[in-house]
């Protein structure tokens, strides 16, 4: 039985998947930082950062909005193909499962969103003057 509107879905959804969005940049962030793989790392960990910080605050929004809508979401239980979350909205419940690997398919959609949100705010001019 489906009990969340289509609004309450999305905002949830959205912040369950930037969640692991953000945590996929943090590993990254941390590999990075320990085992230097490329022979200039500045720029991979500084793009990296910049994505933290725009995922973090944007998942802030996100806290607040579904706070004010009594919106939980809740990882109940991962198994080698489904994952499953509870979505608590206003006193009811909506268990949902998801496939991991269309979970995978989400977090890397998610993840190249912010990658060009990075690219775009911090894109260097290539203006040349006179």
């Amino acid at each position: 039985m489906r009990y969340l509107t289509e609004t309450e879905w999305k905002l949830a959804s959205r912040f369950l998947f930037l969640s692991m969005a953000l945590q996929v940049i943090k590993q990254d962030l941390s590999r990075l930082e320990k085992e230097h793989p490329f022979k200039i790392n500045e720029p991979y960990v500084a793009l990296l950062h910049q994505m933290e910080k725009n995922a973090t605050k944007e998942r802030q929004y996100l806290r607040k909005d579904m706070y004010q809508m009594k919106l939980q979401v809740i990882p109940l239980e991962r198994k080698d193909s489904f994952s499953s979350y509870l979505f608590i909205c206003k006193g009811k419940e909506e268990k949902r499962n998801y496939f991991n690997p269309a979970i995978r398919k989400k977090v890397e959609t998610i993840l190249e969103e912010l990658i060009h949100h990075a690219f775009t705010e911090s894109a260097p001019t290539n203006k040349i003057s006179p």
